[in-house]
């Protein structure tokens, strides 16, 4: 059974609030990137301006999906929202269950079924999940399945185009935004997993084939933006 690398560095600063061994990130571009544990558990005042601009365009019941440590849910719970966590990382899960979120679902995205929600919610690139193009597709047409007739999928993204250049690294023949990751915490290796990042081009195509509106609501300095996207009536 592969280990739940991610989920264990979760655990360490959970239970430690402390400085803990670095939660590494080697990607197929070359680079080993640290992740800073502490994001996962960020409170109000530390939310970035994407993200703030995401939850409050939150409505009705809500699924926050890649949960992680539960910080957004924890937020849109404590606004009085009628939100949910999923999250596939069982020792994930407990930590929210630990930090007082109410609903927590353990399972993977594309195996949830038979609920509906006005808003699924990915946030820090949880769209990412959906590993390349065509998963994307997939996503989406699972997503439409959890969705209200209002109902609406908000997430962020990130154009890594600058990466190649920055890296001088040849792009790939797939599409760039494709990105191979593993995660390494105290000299333990996790499985291996795909993620994506869509530049606005490749999403409004995406959106435009599948009968979807784009909205892009927000752009920062480092080419990550905030998208809100309905079924077309």
């Amino acid at each position: 059974m592969t280990r739940d690398i991610y989920g264990e560095a979760l655990n360490d600063y959970y239970l430690h609030q402390k400085e803990i061994a670095p939660l590494l990130l080697h990607s197929s571009y070359g680079d080993i990137e640290e992740m800073p544990v502490d994001i996962f558990f960020r409170d109000q005042e530390e939310i970035p301006e994407l993200e703030f601009i995401a939850l409050s365009l939150c409505d009705g019941r809500v699924l926050d999906v890649g949960a992680g440590a539960g910080c957004h849910t924890l937020y849109l719970q404590d606004k009085n929202f009628d939100v949910e966590a999923l999250e596939i990382s069982n020792i994930a899960c407990q930590i929210m269950q630990q930090r007082g979120v109410q609903k927590i679902h353990h399972n993977d995205f594309y195996q949830f079924k038979g609920e509906q929600y006005d808003t699924l919610l990915f946030l820090m690139n949880g769209i990412g999940l959906a590993g390349d193009i065509d998963g994307f597709k997939k996503l989406l047409h699972h997503a439409e399945s959890l969705l209200t007739s209002r109902g609406q999928l908000i997430f962020d993204t990130s154009n890594i185009d600058y990466l190649y250049e920055e890296y001088k690294i040849k792009r790939p023949e797939h599409y760039f935004g494709e990105i191979n990751y593993q995660y390494q915490y105290q000299g333990n290796f996790g499985e291996k997993f795909k993620w994506l990042y869509l530049d606005q081009k490749m999403l409004i195509n995406i959106a435009h084939e599948l009968n979807w509106v784009v909205q892009i609501l927000f752009e920062d300095e480092h080419d990550q933006y905030l998208v809100r996207m309905e079924k077309r009536k």
